[in-house]
């Protein structure tokens, strides 16, 4: 199978959870109207491989959420990566007693063919510290389709001044 075809059926896969789990972030209205998300073409120029820098003095930090309450979540380390002869820098978030970790950003497509809030990616473990960041798997949270739904929003240090044109677009409510 393709890289660009592992992408797409995952799109699709995502498109019937949304349409069809009792767990889907979608109202019953929008239900009954969803066709499909929103995603920009499949670019592998969004695709790296990063190393997971770890900060020497690990932080909690409080990040505000979607309706104004608070998140605490360990602020871990970083990842670097380069679009167009730009470096940028993300910070990992890991939640406690998890190892998941986890990444908001906004970039310059943020309020304009993204959520305004800003999206999620996540890394996936390749090797020790080398990990797969692949913003065509870009989405949003749930608070972007149903506000109902509490979201950790972007902390400002993971705001970048380059487009990400990959993964998931805004969701329309209506």
């Amino acid at each position: 199978m393709s890289y660009r075809d592992l992408v797409v059926k995952q799109r699709i896969q995502k498109d019937d959870y949304f349409r069809n789990h009792h767990h889907s972030p979608l109202t019953e209205e929008q239900i009954s109207k969803f066709k499909t998300l929103n995603y920009f073409e499949v670019d592998e120029n969004y695709r790296f491989i990063v190393e997971l820098k770890q900060y020497n003095k690990k932080q909690n930090v409080d990040i505000r959420t979607s309706t104004g309450s608070l998140q605490t979540y360990i602020r871990f380390g970083y990842v670097e990566f380069r679009i167009k002869d730009v470096l940028n820098t993300l910070t990992v978030y890991k939640q406690h007693d998890s190892d998941y970790f986890f990444i908001p950003f906004k970039d310059l497509t943020t309020g304009k063919e993204t959520y305004g809030a800003g999206r999620y990616i996540e890394l996936e473990k390749i090797d020790k510290n080398l990990y797969s960041l692949d913003f065509n798997f870009a989405y949003n949270p749930y608070c972007a389709y149903n506000d109902n739904w509490t979201c950790p929003l972007t902390p400002f240090e993971n705001i970048l001044k380059v487009e990400i044109k990959a993964g998931e677009k805004a969701f329309s409510k209506s």
